[in-house]
């Protein structure tokens, strides 16, 4: 376990996340404000592999965490980490879940317990970039105080976005 939340678990992801990972990532609406992309069942067990793989790397500085629910022990979603190894202060996080478990408050449940391991980890700043249609994701950032710090546009959709930071 990474970290948990009343409701939720983070930990690492595990081979028999596959179905639900996939579900996640081949979803247009959930990757709408993302990589625009689905992937097949194919490419999700490539990828998943490389991430679990990725958590043994001593320099690994991308991490991708399993959200579960505690209730039930179901994958909702997933959880980044991409550690700044060149300036160390830009430690950047993200996140999305399944469609169904949208509008529940997980997301909103889930920045305030990142907000708080990132502090006991030690990290200094957290920041996070969002498409600036993603409404949702800006109204939580900016509930926990995250600042806008730069307008553009993103690199790998192309459609305007805000970055945000918190200092911790």
């Amino acid at each position: 376990m990474i970290f948990e939340t009343e409701r939720l678990l983070i930990r690492k992801l595990i081979f028999t996340d596959l179905k639900p990972f996939h579900c996640l990532e081949s979803n247009p609406l959930v990757l709408q404000y993302a990589t625009g992309e689905v992937k097949t069942i194919l490419e999700c067990e490539k990828e998943l592999i490389t991430l679990i793989n990725k958590y043994e790397k001593p320099s690994n500085d991308f991490f991708i965490y399993a959200i579960e629910r505690k209730s039930d022990g179901h994958f909702i979603g997933t959880l980044g980490l991409i550690k700044d190894v060149e300036n160390k202060e830009d430690d950047e996080i993200g996140y999305r879940f399944i469609q169904e478990y949208w509008g529940k408050g997980y997301a909103t449940e889930l920045c305030e317990g990142l907000i708080g391991y990132c502090k006991s980890v030690g990290m200094k700043k957290i920041i996070a970039y969002v498409i600036d249609k993603n409404i949702a994701s800006s109204k939580i950032l900016k509930r926990f105080n995250f600042k806008v710090v730069k307008n553009s546009i993103s690199d790998d959709i192309g459609l305007p976005e805000t970055k945000y930071e918190l200092n911790l």
